[in-house]
C-alpha cells in the first residue's frame, strides 16, 4: 500500500473534489471521525466544513492546515469497506493525527479503489502538529498496515527506476533524446487525452511539444511528427527528433489511435462530470487566473492556458490527475471554452482597473501586464515558488498509478533535484 500526503490552504477545495464524487455516485463517505453529525447521515461541503472551523480559527501562523491523504492498496488487494475504515483510523493514530477530526472517502471511479482522508494538521490550541519524518514514518505505517491486514508489499514488486520517474526536460543536462524517450514512450499508457493539442497540453509540463509535419516523398504525401525540447520560457531549446526514434508508440500512427480509442473511452466516464463540476467552482468562487489555477492545483487538476501575441486567449486545458484525463475547455463545456474566460478574466480586470480609478489606454495592449509572469508548461509557477522540479513531483505523486505517492521514492528523487539545482546556483 502507498499513502500520498498533501498539504494546502484551501479545505474547501480538498471537501469539496471528494464531495463531488459521492454526489455522483463515484464515491461514498466511509468514516468521520470526531465530525459534527447530521440527522440523515449525509453531508454537504458546508456541513463537513463546520467540524473544522474552531481549528482554523485558532490557527496561528501554519498556511498549509489542510491534509489531504490518499492510501492506495495493490489495485489485486481485495479491501472490504471495514477494513478501510480501520485502516484509515490506524494510520490517522500513529501519524499523529488520531484526536483531529477527519473524513474518509472511498473512490469508486477507476478499477483501483482507494480511500481520501481529509484533516487539519493543527490541534484545537492552534498550533501545528509536528511533521518530522512524516515520510519515513508514514512508510512504516504502510508496510505495518499490510502485514496486518495481508496486503501485497509495495516493496516487493519488482521496478525499473528509470522507467518509474518522469523527469521534465532539462536541455542544459545534456542527453535531451533520452530526456524525451523517457516520457514519450510511457504517457499514453498512464494518461487519456482526444487531440494533439490535448496531449501538447501534457507534454507542456515536461517541457517538450510534439510537432506534426507534412509533406512529399516519392510523389506520396508523408504525414510524421516531431518532438522539440523547450526552455523554462516555453520556447524552443534545441533541434527537433523525429517520432521515429522513439518507437512505434511515439509516432504519429500510434498516437491517433490513441486518441480514437480515449474518445470512445471518456465519452462515458463519470469522471468528465466530476472534474466540470470542480472547474465550475472554481470559477465560481475566484476572480482572477492566479487564484482560479491555484484552487485547481490543490486539487490535483492543472491548467494550460495558451495566448496569442496580443494576449488573447485561444486554448485552455485541463490535466486531472486524479482521473489521469486531459481535456479542452469546450469539449468540457461551452462556458469553460478559451473564449468564455477570456472574456471573463478581461472583464474582470477591466471592472477592477475602472474601479480602482486606472485610466485606461486607447491603444489597444495585451493585458498579460496584469499578470504575474506565467510559463504555462510549468505546473506551479503561481505558487510564487522557484520549486518548480519539486512542485512536479508532487502534484503528480509518479505518474505510475501503482507509484503514486512512493514517500521513499519520491523524497530521494526530490533531494537529487534540490541537490541539482544548488549545483546551478553555485556554478551560476
Amino acid at each position: 500500500m502507498i499513502a500520498k500526503i498533501g498539504r494546502s490552504g484551501n479545505l474547501y477545495g480538498a471537501l469539496a473534489y471528494n464531495q463531488l464524487k459521492v454526489e455522483h455516485e463515484n464515491g461514498q463517505i466511509l468514516f468521520a471521525s470526531k465530525m459534527i453529525e447530521t440527522a440523515n447521515g449525509h453531508y454537504s461541503v458546508a456541513q463537513l466544513a463546520q467540524s473544522f472551523a474552531p481549528y482554523l480559527i485558532a490557527n496561528r501562523n501554519t498556511e498549509k492546515h489542510t491534509l489531504h491523504i490518499s492510501l492506495n492498496p495493490d489495485p489485486n488487494d481485495k479491501v472490504s469497506n471495514e477494513k478501510y475504515r480501520e485502516m484509515a483510523e490506524q494510520y490517522m493514530r500513529e501519524m499523529g493525527y488520531g484526536e483531529q477530526p477527519f473524513v474518509v472517502f472511498k473512490h469508486t471511479d477507476t478499477s483501483r479503489s482507494h480511500i481520501h482522508i481529509v484533516s487539519v494538521c493543527v490541534n484545537e490550541q492552534g498550533k501545528k502538529i509536528s511533521d518530522k519524518f512524516e515520510k519515513m514514518r508514514s512508510m512504516n505505517v504502510c508496510r505495518e498496515l499490510e502485514k496486518q491486514h495481508g496486503l501485497i508489499p509495495a516493496t516487493d514488486k519488482e521496478r525499473n527506476q528509470t522507467d518509474k520517474v518522469f523527469r521534465p526536460v532539462d536541455y542544459r543536462a545534456g542527453d535531451v533524446k533520452s530526456q524525451i524517450a523517457s516520457v514519450v514512450r510511457h504517457l499514453p499508457n498512464y494518461y487519456q487525452y482526444q487531440t494533439l493539442g490535448e496531449y501538447n497540453a501534457l507534454l507542456s509540463l515536461f517541457n517538450i511539444t510534439a510537432e506534426k509535419i507534412e509533406g512529399e516523398l516519392q510523389g506520396k504525401m508523408q504525414q510524421g511528427l516531431l518532438y522539440i525540447p523547450l526552455n523554462e520560457n516555453g520556447d524552443r531549446a534545441g533541434h527537433p527528433f523525429k517520432a521515429s526514434l522513439f518507437g512505434k508508440s511515439a509516432g504519429l500512427s500510434a498516437l491517433e489511435l490513441h486518441f480514437a480509442k480515449c474518445k470512445t473511452a471518456l465519452k462515458t466516464s463519470p469522471t468528465k462530470q466530476t472534474l466540470k463540476s470542480a472547474v465550475s467552482i472554481a470559477l465560481q468562487s475566484t476572480t482572477d487566473e492566479l487564484s482560479f489555477k491555484k484552487h485547481l492545483a490543490e486539487q490535483g487538476i492543472n491548467v494550460v492556458v495558451r495566448r496569442n501575441d496580443t494576449g488573447r486567449i485561444y486554448g485552455m486545458t485541463f490535466i486531472d490527475h486524479n482521473s489521469k484525463a486531459v481535456w479542452n475547455g469546450s469539449r468540457l463545456a461551452t462556458e469553460l471554452s478559451a473564449n468564455a474566460f477570456n472574456d471573463y478574466w478581461n472583464s474582470s480586470r477591466q471592472s477592477e482597473k475602472k474601479e480602482s480609478g486606472i485610466r485606461q489606454s486607447k491603444t489597444p495592449t495585451s493585458d498579460d501586464a496584469d499578470l504575474p509572469e506565467e510559463a504555462p508548461h510549468h505546473l506551479f509557477n503561481f505558487l510564487n515558488t522557484d520549486k518548480h522540479e519539486d512542485g512536479l513531483i508532487e502534484a503528480l505523486g509518479g505518474l505510475l498509478p501503482e507509484a503514486q505517492g512512493e514517500d521513499y521514492e519520491e523524497q530521494d528523487f526530490a533531494n537529487q533535484m534540490k541537490k541539482k539545482r544548488k549545483h546551478r546556483r553555485n556554478s551560476g
